[in-house]
């Protein structure tokens, strides 16, 4: 259900259905929707909309219409079999009859043997497995490289792909807020208040503060007097804005610039340059202080996955335009952007946006992947002609995709467009040699080369040549096994 705060504080992680990775507040009369995950505090709610009212609801009907109104690709070689079939019957009687008529004292029997071999020869076998066993093939190599691919016509649809729609949080970055800079906590008595204080906050980043200090040499003091020596008193959690304590007497405060400038600490010189150049990285900023003075600063981020900028570059050297959508603050998807090469995003976009711009490079002639891990990211994921999951997102998103990636690493998706483009170039081959095989026997099955030099092809030579064929094919297929993937 989708409500209404009536009482109580905390924290909501909204991420699934927004794609902001930081918590949001919510007091009382805030909106809270089905999907959602409760932090630490207690809330009390008034449902306004219940089961398929839902905002939830309405995204899963709409991933179930995109669904729907896909068309499935007609596969080439059925084109090919549609007609080979028919000729090939019709050839292998034409030569009977031909033979009968013009055979002479054995005519029966050779028109015989000359429709048996040609339907032998030409049996369909090495057409049959061109495809399949090429398409095997790719779906292993891919799971060898930590893509899962559902079907075969995602599997060729790769290899056209003209544009990628990646999502921000948990598919460029890790989807988690963690400690990218800190001033200040080289003193073991600030990174020591601030460990404990952290340690009973209720905010979602204290987390990441908690978990960045446990790791740090100057925390480790403190250890002890987290296990109780030090007496913290007064604690108060200001929903918004920070927390307040106090450690053995000395007031501390812990929380955004609004809670500094409330209680009249200014920030000092010595910070200012900082606090701005973390801005505008648009990281997320956190002060500590005491009652006279700022002692530490720390910078908080959702942190750009190493393989990104790399995987961005690869994509847009093989002729792929790459945009970025996420639904938080122009701010930060500016920073993300700029930080791994995307020249073209979207911010604060809601996931029917997300859907719509698919829908808009489709209809300016592109092939378009989509590739994300929420709730948020499924509308978009559905209408997409290749869509790739992030293997740690949410299960709608697994679900829809029709791809899925095992690592968080971002060159895979280049490799599974690489991937795609072997793997279609194998069936063309496949293809290509076993009409060939077909041109040339065919004929000297029913006989051509009889009148020049008086040979007839046994049929049971006809029958080894047809699973020569198909070994061929085969043995052409699992090359693939050896193929790199990394350009």
């Amino acid at each position: 259900m989708d409500g209404e705060v009536v009482s109580g504080e905390s924290y909501v992680d909204e991420s699934m259905l927004s794609g902001e990775p930081v918590p949001v507040a919510k007091l009382v009369g805030a909106q809270v929707l089905a999907g959602t995950i409760n932090q630490k505090g207690s809330l009390r709610m008034k449902a306004r909309k219940v089961g398929a009212a839902t905002l939830l609801a309405q995204i899963v009907r709409t991933v179930q219409d995109a669904q729907g109104s896909k068309a499935p690709v007609q596969k080439l070689v059925d084109k090919i079999a549609g007609v080979f079939v028919p000729i090939v019957i019709g050839i292998a009687i034409v030569s009977a009859i031909v033979w009968w008529i013009f055979g002479g004292e054995h005519a029966f029997t050779q028109g015989l043997l000359a429709l048996v071999t040609v339907l032998v020869i030409a049996c369909p076998c090495a057409l049959g497995l061109a495809t399949p066993t090429a398409i095997m093939a790719g779906m292993g190599k891919g799971a060898e490289n930590g893509i899962l691919i559902k079907d075969a016509e995602s599997l060729e649809r790769a290899r056209n792909i003209t544009a990628i729609v990646l999502d921000k949080t948990g598919t460029i970055t890790e989807g988690k807020p963690e400690v990218v800079e800190a001033m200040g906590l080289e003193d073991a008595a600030v990174a020591s208040a601030l460990l404990l204080i952290e340690s009973r906050s209720k905010h979602p980043l204290a987390e990441a503060v908690v978990r960045h200090l446990n790791n740090t040499r100057a925390a480790s003091t403190l250890r002890v007097d987290h296990d109780g020596t030090a007496d913290l008193t007064q604690f108060e959690d200001l929903t918004g804005k920070g927390v307040k304590a106090t450690i053995n007497g000395t007031p501390w405060m812990v929380g955004n610039r609004r809670l500094l400038e409330e209680n009249g600490i200014a920030i000092g010189p010595e910070y200012r340059d900082t606090e701005k150049r973390w801005q505008e990285a648009a990281h997320t900023v956190i002060w500590f202080a005491d009652a006279k003075a700022v002692r530490a600063a720390i910078a908080i981020a959702d942190r750009i996955k190493p393989s990104a900028a790399e995987a961005i570059a690869r994509l847009k050297d093989a002729g792929i335009k790459v945009y970025m959508q996420t639904g938080d603050s122009r701010r930060t998807a500016q920073a993300v952007a700029k930080a791994v090469g995307i020249e073209d995003f979207r911010s604060e976009v809601l996931p029917k946006d997300k859907a719509a711009f698919v829908t808009g490079l489709q209809q300016q002639g592109h092939v378009v992947a989509m590739v994300g891990d929420g709730i948020n990211d499924s509308e978009a994921l559905a209408k997409a002609d290749v869509s790739i999951a992030m293997g740690q997102g949410s299960d709608i998103a697994m679900d829809v995709a029709r791809m899925t990636l095992i690592s968080t690493d971002l060159n895979t998706i280049p490799r599974a467009i690489t991937l795609s483009r072997k793997t279609v170039s194998l069936i063309r081959q496949n293809l290509f040699w076993a009409f060939i095989y077909n041109v040339l026997g065919i004929p000297i099955a029913a006989g051509v080369l009889y009148p020049i030099n008086g040979f007839l092809l046994d049929p049971m030579i006809a029958g080894a040549a047809m699973a020569l064929s198909s070994v061929s094919v085969v043995s052409n297929s699992l090359r693939l096994k050896w193929v790199k993937l990394e350009k």
